[in-house]
């Protein structure tokens, strides 16, 4: 099903499908609604999944100022409130991650339990690992500014590491093309200066750490990858390895589904 939720500064667009407990995807980048499509097809049989158009991105509008990772946590708590009145699973990649995150931490009544995959939270790293991730994520948006949309993508390629050939037998990526660029241009101007600049409110994370699973891809290298394990020593939880690299939701949809149904069933 699919519908439209007018909040402050937008309308965001959503989709729900399946049946049972609602499990809310939160893709990385410029990723909208339809950018865990692969993965929901393996969770819909056990989980009402929903997905959502972050403000800005696709079917979902932007009339606001310029959005933050508290103002898609928030719309994302619009969301869950539209589709369930019972606390919800989640599971975040990148940019999801953090907003999985601000979505615990700011509205906890709303999530029974949040996986957070490989949140790029460089302010919980050692000083100098932080500083090489900050100068990294700058080297995106120059390009931006410089190059165009394109060039500053591959640039977060190999900042994430990406490996595409690192994926299952009938996963298929493309290149972005012309249709995308609008999606690639909104999230380099806005959505990824906000996760350099992103504070995360620390009381606040351990105060609900039982509800939140640090977890990291089983290839991804660097300080993207160090940032969940410095998550999880805040919490003083284990970090949870999950298949393929950063973008393991888009390249390994099957073994991670599997692992999903796995981690909820023993938050049950």
């Amino acid at each position: 099903m699919e519908s439209t939720l007018k909040v402050p500064g937008a309308e965001i667009f959503y989709r729900t499908r399946g049946s049972g407990p609602v499990l809310l995807l939160l893709p990385g980048g410029d990723g909208d609604a339809d950018a865990c499509d692969s993965l929901a097809v393996h969770l819909e049989d056990a989980f009402t999944v929903v997905t959502f158009d972050r403000r800005g991105l696709s079917r979902s509008t932007s009339t606001g100022a310029a959005p933050d990772l508290t103002i898609h946590a928030d719309d994302a708590a619009r969301v869950l409130a539209a589709v369930t009145h019972q606390p919800a699973l989640v599971f975040g990649a990148s940019i999801g991650a953090l907003i999985a995150l601000e979505l615990t931490t700011r509205h906890p009544d709303q999530v029974r339990l949040a996986i957070a995959h490989e949140p790029p939270v460089g302010t919980l790293l050692p000083a100098d690992t932080h500083a090489e991730l900050a100068g990294d994520q700058l080297a995106v948006e120059k390009a931006h500014r410089r190059d165009g949309a394109l060039a500053a993508m591959a640039q977060f390629v190999r900042l994430a590491r990406l490996d595409f050939s690192d994926r299952e037998p009938d996963v298929h990526f493309t290149p972005p093309g012309p249709e995308r660029l609008p999606n690639l241009e909104f999230f380099l101007t806005h959505d990824a200066p906000a996760v350099r600049r992103y504070h995360p409110d620390i009381t606040a994370l351990r105060a609900h750490a039982t509800k939140i699973v640090p977890a990291v891809g089983a290839t991804t290298t660097g300080p993207i990858a160090q940032c969940a394990h410095a998550l999880a020593d805040l919490l003083n939880t284990p970090v949870t390895t999950l298949p393929g690299g950063h973008n393991g939701f888009a390249s390994h949809p099957r073994a991670l589904a599997v692992q999903l149904r796995t981690i909820f069933a023993a938050h049950r």
